[in-house]
């Protein structure tokens, strides 16, 4: 399959995994995700590519993605765009399965290769509920279908506001093998569920 430029993807991406129906349920008040502190935003001035990657893996279509400091253990679904140019979502009613984007990068190649899964279903949290409380360093892997594990590390977590999400930031190119882990947050509203979403940004520092 040809691969596309994830700057393709509208800022609207995961729209859908946004309702918030748990919330709305049972009160956000006491259910509300956690969300990441300014202490794990990028650094101010830092360059994008500074930190050492290690050298980029083969194209491979990634199977499982794993969070261990967030217990995320979870299957990975190929995702497409929908005719409004948003990111597909996996079906709400897997709480613990995730997708990725597989019209571009696979994680661990050269680029910035895009997964993303629900923060809550109706039922209560989902696969990627706790990931505004990781921290810069954690590590995400990520199983391949070639059997590879690509290894990542976090170089920064941050909210952002829907009305103003800084496309190029999350999605443009990289020079090196880059991933993108999004889910919903920020504020939430009853009448149109959350405001915004949380971005993980990490590099490959190796592969196993």
């Amino acid at each position: 399959m040809r691969r596309l430029s994830n700057t393709a993807i509208a800022s609207v991406t995961v729209v859908a995994l946004c309702s918030g129906a748990w919330l709305l349920r049972s009160g956000a008040e006491t259910h509300a995700p956690p969300q990441p502190s300014a202490a794990q935003a990028a650094s101010p001035g830092a360059a994008a590519g500074r930190e050492q990657a290690a050298p980029a893996l083969p194209p491979s279509p990634p199977d499982r993605i794993r969070i261990p400091a967030i217990r995320v253990n979870a299957p990975l679904m190929g995702l497409n765009l929908t005719p409004q140019g948003s990111l597909d979502v996996p079906p709400a009613a897997k709480k613990n399965l995730a997708g990725w984007y597989q019209a571009g990068t696979t994680p661990g190649e050269t680029g910035t290769a895009v997964v993303a899964g629900h923060v809550d279903n109706a039922e209560g949290p989902a696969v990627f509920y706790d990931l505004g409380s990781l921290k810069k360093g954690s590590t995400v892997e990520v199983q391949r279908r070639d059997g590879s594990v690509a290894v990542f590390a976090v170089d920064a977590v941050e909210v952002y506001d829907a009305r103003n999400f800084p496309d190029e930031k999350v999605y443009g190119a990289a020079r090196r093998p880059e991933l993108r882990v999004i889910t919903c947050g920020g504020g939430y509203s009853k009448a149109t569920g959350y405001q915004g979403n949380v971005v993980v940004f990490a590099h490959l520092t190796g592969s196993r």
